[in-house]
C-alpha cells in the first residue's frame, strides 16, 4: 500500500513539475525577449471595424463603454460601435439609441454571448474588415482601433490586445489584476517571443470580419466560446498574434462570490474543451501543428492557484511524515512557481500586495475548490459576471 502511494505520488509530482517548467519557459521567454510584441508605428491605412459589444443585463457600465468607444484616435468614419442588446432596460436602450451608434436587440430562452454575436454577424452587411469584440464594462485606450489595425496590416488575421484591470479597489480585485497579468506574460507575450500564438481572452480581441462570419455559426459554447474558436482556428494553423500596447481596460471582480462564479464557467470551459480535443491534439503533435497541441496542453494546467496551494500542502504533508525525498521535490517545484508568478507580475501590482491580499489566497483556494463541483451548472447555464460603472484606477 505504502509503495502505491509512493508511485502515485511520484506521478503527481512528475505532472505538477511539467507544468511549473512549463510556466517558467514562457515566463522566461517573455522577459527575455519582451519587446517582440509592441506597436510602434500606426499604418497609414485605415480598414473598416466593427466594434462588437455584447450585453447581457449589464445596463449598470454599457453606456459608459458606449460613450468611451466613440473617442478613439481613429477616424470616426471608419469604425461603428455595435451595441448587442440582450435582456437591457427599455430605459438603457433608449439612451443608447441617442448616441452614435447601432443597437442590435436580441432575446433568447438561455442568452450566450456566441448566440448574441450570431445575430448580430447575420444581421451587419459584409462591408467590415475587422471585427473588434469587447465585454460590455471593457474600455478602450484611445488608440486601440489604431494598435489593431496595424497589426492587421502587417498581414495578421487575429489579434488579441492587451487587457488590464480597470480597478483594484479590493483585496480580490488586486488579486484578479495579477492572474490576468501572468496571463498575459505567459500565455501571450511569452508565447509570440517564441513564435507561437498568443492565446486569446474573450474580449480586447479583433478578427479578420470575413473569417469570424465564416467561423461563428459552428460556435456553440455556452460559456468559453473564446476556448471554441481558439481550438477551432488553431486546428486550421491560423496563427494569433498579441499587441502589448493595445490596451483595454476590463473590471475585476470584487469579491470571493463573484470570483467563485466567473472561475466555475471558466473551469468548466477548460474541462470541456480538453475532453473534446486531447485526442486530435496528440495527434496534431504528431503532424507539426505545434500551436494547437500547446492550446491543448494548455487545457492540462490546473488553476494557478489550486497549483501554488497544492504544492503548498505537499510540502508541509512532506515535511510532517518526514519524507526528505518529496520534500526537496514539492520544495523546489514550489520555488520556481513563485518565481515565475514574481516575473509575470508588473512592478505596480507587485507594489500592491499587502497582508490583506496574502490572507485572501487562502479563501480564493477554497473558492476554485468549490468551482470544481459546482461546473456541471456552467455547462447548461451561462453563469453571468455582474459588473458596476467604475473609472480606470490610476
Amino acid at each position: 500500500m505504502v509503495l502505491i502511494f509512493q508511485w502515485a505520488a511520484a506521478a503527481l509530482f512528475l505532472y505538477t513539475g511539467l507544468v511549473v517548467l512549463y510556466l517558467l519557459f514562457f515566463a522566461l521567454a517573455g522577459r527575455l525577449r519582451k519587446n517582440k510584441n509592441m506597436v510602434r508605428t500606426y499604418a497609414a491605412t485605415s480598414q473598416r471595424i466593427a466594434v462588437l459589444i455584447p450585453a447581457y443585463r449589464e445596463d449598470g457600465v454599457i453606456l459608459e463603454s458606449a460613450q468611451q468607444g466613440l473617442l478613439q484616435t481613429y477616424p470616426a468614419s471608419m469604425y461603428d460601435v455595435i451595441v448587442i442588446a440582450d435582456s437591457l432596460q427599455p430605459e438603457t436602450i433608449q439612451t443608447l439609441r441617442k448616441l452614435p451608434i447601432q443597437v442590435i436587440e436580441v432575446s433568447f430562452e438561455k442568452s450566450t454571448k456566441a448566440k448574441a454575436l450570431n445575430v448580430a454577424l447575420q444581421q451587419l452587411p459584409t462591408t467590415y474588415d475587422i471585427a473588434v469584440i469587447l465585454d460590455a464594462d471593457n474600455l478602450m485606450a484611445p488608440d486601440f482601433l489604431q494598435q489593431i489595425n496595424t497589426a492587421f496590416q502587417q498581414g495578421w488575421r487575429i489579434v488579441q490586445g492587451h487587457r488590464v484591470a480597470k480597478n483594484t479597489d479590493s483585496s480580490v480585485a488586486v488579486l484578479d489584476a495579477i492572474s490576468e497579468e501572468i496571463n498575459n506574460h505567459i500565455f501571450r507575450q511569452g508565447h509570440r517571443s517564441v513564435g507561437l500564438s498568443a492565446a486569446l481572452i474573450g474580449s480586447g480581441m479583433a478578427f479578420e470580419y470575413a473569417l469570424l462570419r465564416q467561423i461563428m455559426p459552428e460556435v456553440q459554447a455556452v460559456g468559453g466560446f473564446d476556448k471554441e474558436l481558439e481550438m477551432r482556428l488553431l486546428s486550421q494553423r491560423i496563427p494569433f498574434t498579441y499587441v502589448a500596447n493595445a490596451f483595454v481596460y476590463d473590471e475585476k471582480v470584487p469579491n470571493e462570490a463573484v470570483f467563485e462564479r466567473q472561475r466555475t464557467r471558466w473551469i468548466a470551459a477548460q474541462y470541456k474543451y480538453l475532453r473534446l480535443n486531447f485526442r486530435s491534439g496528440i495527434r496534431s503533435l504528431l503532424e507539426g501543428n505545434i500551436d494547437y497541441a500547446d492550446k491543448v496542453f494548455q487545457t492540462l494546467i490546473p488553476p494557478r492557484i489550486l497549483l501554488m496551494g497544492g504544492l503548498l500542502l505537499a510540502v508541509i504533508a512532506s515535511a510532517l511524515v518526514n519524507s526528505p525525498v518529496f520534500l526537496l521535490i514539492t520544495g523546489i517545484q514550489l520555488a520556481l512557481l513563485l518565481i515565475t508568478f514574481y516575473i509575470s507580475t508588473p512592478n505596480a501590482l507587485i507594489r500592491q500586495i499587502g497582508p490583506a491580499e496574502l490572507l485572501k489566497l487562502p479563501v480564493l483556494f477554497t473558492s476554485f475548490i468549490k468551482s470544481i463541483y459546482k461546473m456541471k451548472t456552467a455547462k447548461n447555464q451561462f453563469l453571468h459576471t455582474p459588473h458596476s460603472a467604475k473609472g480606470v484606477s490610476q
